[in-house]
């Protein structure tokens, strides 16, 4: 199954790290990512940009809204992604643990639709067809 780790950052938390500690749980954490690559577990990540950097779109009633920043007022903001495969929740929850972010944010753990199967379902048509791009 393949699970999406989300990464949420608290920027008080992060700014009030001790010098050089965010940049020695940066090297910890890319080291786990580059395990978990070699280990076939790690299928993608990134990180964001700061949530100030983001633009948030809205369509109501035919009428589309753009503002600065993030979707919502919080603390914690997305900061980036791991997209893993795992056997089960259990596994990808011990595999997210091993990221230290949750020490200055939260990691949220969610397991990744089947967006093939979606598209199946919705079109039926498409049943037996290769998919039109990527894996699914």
């Amino acid at each position: 199954m393949k699970f999406a780790i989300l990464i949420y950052t608290d920027d008080t938390l992060l700014n009030a790290l001790p010098e050089g500690q965010f940049d020695a749980k940066m090297r910890d954490c890319l080291a786990h990512a580059d395990e978990l690559r070699q280990d076939g577990r790690l299928l993608d990540s990134q990180m964001l940009e700061r949530a100030a950097t983001a633009k948030s779109l809205r369509v109501r009633n035919g009428r589309r809204t753009v503002v600065d920043g993030p979707f919502t007022e919080t603390k914690e903001m997305l900061a980036g992604f791991n997209l893993i495969e795992a056997e089960d929740m259990d596994e990808a929850l011990r595999i997210a643990a091993e990221f230290p972010w949750a020490e200055t944010g939260c990691v949220e753990v969610r397991a990744v639709q089947d967006i093939g199967a979606v598209r199946r379902r919705v079109n039926p048509s498409l049943q037996g067809r290769a998919p039109l791009y990527g894996p699914g």
